[in-house]
């Protein structure tokens, strides 16, 4: 089943997305506060590679979002770090800039979220945020996922310490 809302439609991400994934994860605009960067399609493989683990492992599922009138992709979301055990995962989530302000992520986050909560059973969906990515944190709070705290220099990146935001929308929380 892929999940869809009035403008949007969401598939699966196939090994052909390559050159839509390298589009996106080769801008710098759109990796600034991303883990991962690719200067080449070749290493974009690493990334298609990571998307079909996720699936195989039963650890994650993303989808590329596309408009339902054209056809065009404009960005990727979903799921990872799926832990079954304990029902949660991580959320992740980006757009090509020209996308940017159009409330997509706004009119998105919800049917991924309600696709987690219904189809894979998630009781607890968590977002990672980079504390200086205002955008993402201001995100993260109109779609309702409470901010739980700071991690203070929990990552390296560029060779300087980064803190982390870490943000949940939990199922009793999602349907109150």
């Amino acid at each position: 089943m892929n999940p869809s809302t009035d403008r949007f439609k969401l598939q699966e991400i196939e090994a052909s997305d390559i050159s839509f994934i390298h589009k996106g994860l080769s801008d710098p605009e759109v990796t600034r506060y991303y883990d991962v960067h690719f200067s080449s399609l070749e290493a974009t493989k690493e990334q298609m590679d990571w998307y079909a683990d996720l699936k195989s492992n039963g650890t994650g599922l993303w989808w590329k979002i596309l408009y339902k009138d054209s056809e065009q992709c404009c960005g990727a979301g979903g799921f990872n770090a799926l832990d079954k055990k304990h029902r949660k995962a991580e959320i992740g989530f980006w757009l090509l800039p020209e996308y940017w302000g159009r409330g997509i992520m706004s009119e998105v986050m919800p049917v991924i979220l309600n696709y987690g909560f219904e189809n894979l059973y998630l009781n607890r969906i968590e977002g990672i945020v980079e504390s200086e990515n205002e955008k993402c944190r201001q995100a993260m709070n109109k779609i309702n996922f409470r901010h739980e705290g700071r991690m203070r220099q929990a990552e390296q990146k560029h060779g300087k310490f980064i803190d982390l935001d870490i943000y949940a929308a939990l199922r009793e929380d999602w349907y109150s």
